[in-house]
């Protein structure tokens, strides 16, 4: 026997003394078969390759794998060493399978279809791309939305890093704040000391004495704060939810909110990576109106057509009355009449 013959004998005996008829299979011995399994299909790989290219399923090659690793586990179930070896039972199986295939696949192959003389049309062969490359109908099928779904899934994926970007900057800033401020902090001279002691000779660092306790305590102190910060102002977390979450009142949220709002629009005007973030929203220069034409005259326009059969008469302030009650005769009749403007009188006069 071949090298192959003898692994393959070996495999599908792990297989068999791991899978117990009449008592359920343990954990280790499922390990042993899929392992024993993978090694079966590997040294058999070769001749599977060969029967798809002979049964002319080149084409439909997933299928035809999944179908051979079927004929597999039937010739295991079917394998009887007092008969033949495995590896006569694989080859019948494999061809059994890779038939039905073809025929499920290729009804011309059958003994009826070739009295008629049928032929198998692939959908793929419909089409044929500018190359000349078949294209499967699938691909033809065009999503009028998945361009809109692309530029909107990159659009967040855009916002949602520069938002990131942007609380890692106003963090960094707070952390600056803080060291310098812990920094500054007075302490005993014997606390520094030992201090200095238990950090021994090193170089001298953003936090070169302080206290690690306190540095933890800053660190805790940033990572709630940057908590409420993306979710209250980036996000539609309420103040009800982030007290009870952070254990932080409401008024105190509000403070913290308030004063990174106005932190973050600083550092989106000052850092140019956020220039187009600092821009968006601005107002815009309002556009100016035409200014409207100056009447130079009250009367109307005597040139309109509506105005050609009308007569105008200037009519003097001090026979104004005389004018109304002309107007008020009926036998009389008064085309239009003008009222000449006074000069407005002055505030003193009114007052």
């Amino acid at each position: 026997m071949s090298k192959i013959t003898i692994a393959l004998e070996a495999a599908v005996a792990t297989v068999i003394e791991n899978t117990p008829k009449d008592a359920p299979q343990t954990n280790r011995q499922r390990v042993y078969v899929d392992r024993a399994f993978a090694q079966i299909l590997k040294l058999i790989a070769p001749r599977i390759r060969h029967f798809v290219r002979q049964y002319g399923l080149v084409a439909h090659w997933e299928d035809a794998e999944q179908c051979c690793a079927i004929a597999v586990h039937r010739a295991i179930e079917a394998y009887d060493p007092a008969k033949a070896q495995f590896t006569t039972f694989v080859n019948w199986q494999i061809r059994g399978e890779l038939q039905s295939l073809r025929f499920r696949l290729m009804t011309d192959q059958r003994p009826s279809a070739k009295k008629v003389e049928a032929t198998t049309v692939s959908l793929s062969a419909l089409a044929l791309s500018p190359d000349g490359d078949e294209i499967s109908p699938e691909a033809m099928i065009e999503d009028e939305e998945a361009l809109g779904r692309t530029e909107a899934a990159a659009s967040d994926y855009l916002a949602e890093g520069a938002v990131t970007q942007l609380i890692d900057a106003y963090v960094d800033q707070l952390r600056k704040v803080g060291v310098e401020a812990l920094r500054r902090r007075p302490r005993p001279k014997r606390q520094e000391a030992a201090l200095r002691r238990a950090e021994g000779p090193r170089l001298r660092t953003a936090t070169h004495g302080i206290d690690p306790a306190e540095l933890e305590k800053l660190e805790a102190k940033l990572s709630r704060d940057r908590e409420i910060v993306e979710r209250r102002v980036f996000q539609t977390a309420t103040l009800d939810d982030l007290s009870l979450d952070t254990g932080v009142t409401k008024e105190r949220v509000r403070q913290i909110t308030k004063r990174a709002a106005k932190a973050i629009a600083e550092i989106a005007a000052k850092d140019p990576r956020f220039a187009l973030m600092a821009e968006y929203g601005q107002p815009g220069t309002p556009k100016r109106r035409p200014a409207a034409a100056a009447r130079t005259s009250l009367l109307p326009d005597v040139s309109l057509p509506h105005n050609r059969l009308a007569s105008v008469r200037a009519v003097d302030p001090a026979t104004l009355a005389a004018g109304i009650a002309v107007v008020a005769q009926p036998a009389e009749r008064v085309e239009a009449v003008q009222l000449a403007i006074a000069p407005a009188p002055s505030t003193a006069s009114l007052h």
